[in-house]
């Protein structure tokens, strides 16, 4: 008997095992509901946002998900650099 392939480890996805509501609480937290709206300009970040409307557009919206997926690993990247540029400064 046969078994399938295993599937690929998700170790390095730095996005396996988050959720979108913690995705969408860390870029809100980070940027503000008026700067993630300038960089994803959808409603439900422009007009009223809140993490539940986020939400209900984000779950069916694959390209808006992607879109915030995306500006979250920027995010991620921004503070990595920030944090090495900041050791390399101090003595």
């Amino acid at each position: 008997m046969q078994f399938p392939p295993s599937a690929p480890s998700q170790r390095a996805n730095p996005l396996h095992g988050l959720t979108l509501e913690t995705i969408v609480n860390a870029l809100s937290t980070h940027y503000g509901w008026a700067a993630l709206a300038e960089l994803v300009p959808v409603r439900c970040f422009t007009h009223d946002p809140s993490v539940a409307s986020s939400l209900k557009f984000l779950r069916k919206t694959p390209w808006a998900r992607e879109k915030v997926e995306g500006l979250y690993l920027f995010m991620l990247r921004e503070i990595r650099r920030a944090k090495t540029d900041e050791q390399e400064s101090s003595p």
